[in-house]
């Protein structure tokens, strides 16, 4: 008997018992393409996610998980782990980089990330347990207003902090980091830091329940609420991702909610993208490129959010 990727979810969806996904994948069963037709289509998606995201801006995640769900006859659950695993790789692939050269800060991301792991752990197990026609609206409402986010949001390369405020001078947040494209040293120092934490309990609690990371609400947090220089913010988010998604991807891990089959390919596609990405950015147009990423989401928001609703 011919294997099919049905007949794969269906096995999945036996161990998660997930008695929807088993009905979706027997009324699959007769029309399935063979398993490796869908794992090639997978890897050449994220291949070209994986450009898009280095040159557009945004974590691999953000773009994966509505564009493969809506793609994709994969169930929500597993997408979105798969989509943990992907911003998982990246953080960790830049994290070391980042830290020996100075744009990464320890005592800026340890309590942020500490705090948003937490809530992670905590999205990511009322993810698993909500209905996934709640979920897929959700995520579709969540995708809408990063769209809008990325629309407005603007950037500060060095915020002016006239005084850090009491709670991040007990932390230490704050440092000196080198600009070589300015050559000289720069001091930084954050404010509004309850704020600013209180912020990332909701980046983590959404970051777990829809596995779409956090770098797009990392960035303008620590930068804009936070007033961190927008290259230690950048750097900075790499770190706290690769702590927040361990957190819920484990949760994930633990409840069977991880498949090779989707995880593997997708993550091959995403780094080997990636790296092109990477080698494109000083000639891509990176404008028009953002505002690719902008319609992408906006569709795959829109998409979600009538699967959502039956629709």
């Amino acid at each position: 008997m011919r294997l099919s990727i049905s007949m794969i979810l269906g096995l999945a969806a036996v161990v998660l018992g997930d008695e929807p996904a088993m009905a979706q994948a027997a009324a699959q069963e007769a029309s399935a393409l063979p398993w490796w037709v869908w794992v090639l289509l997978l890897f050449v998606v994220t291949f070209v996610l994986g450009i898009v995201s280095v040159v557009g801006g945004v974590g691999g995640g953000v773009l994966f998980v509505p564009i493969v769900s809506g793609l994709f006859p994969f169930h929500l659950d597993f997408v979105r782990g798969t989509g943990l695993l992907i911003a998982l790789a990246g953080a960790l692939a830049a994290g070391p980089t980042l830290l020996r050269g100075g744009m990464a800060n320890l005592q800026l991301a340890m309590p942020p990330a500490l705090i948003a792991s937490a809530a992670a752990i905590v999205g990511a197990k009322l993810g698993l347990a909500l209905p996934t026609d709640v979920v897929q609206w959700a995520l579709g409402a969540i995708i809408l207003g990063v769209v809008g986010l990325m629309a407005v949001a603007r950037k500060s390369a060095h915020p002016d902090i006239p005084k850090a405020d009491a709670l991040s001078t007990a932390l230490r947040m704050h440092g000196v980091y080198n600009d070589p494209f300015g050559g000289r040293d720069i001091e930084w120092k954050v404010h509004r830091t309850p704020q600013g934490l209180g912020l990332f309990v909701i980046i983590g609690l959404l970051a777990g329940m829809f596995g779409i990371g956090a770098g797009w609400a990392n960035v303008p947090v620590l930068n804009l609420v936070m007033g961190a220089p927008l290259k230690v913010s950048v750097g900075t988010s790499s770190f706290i991702l690769s702590i927040v998604d361990s957190a819920a991807a484990w949760v994930y891990l633990n409840q069977g909610a991880m498949l090779a089959i989707i995880a593997v390919p997708s993550m091959l596609g995403m780094m080997l993208g990636s790296t092109i990405g990477v080698g494109l950015l000083s000639r891509a147009n990176a404008a028009i490129i953002r505002k690719l990423v902008i319609g992408l989401l906006l569709l795959a928001g829109i998409r979600a959010l009538l699967r959502g609703f039956g629709i």
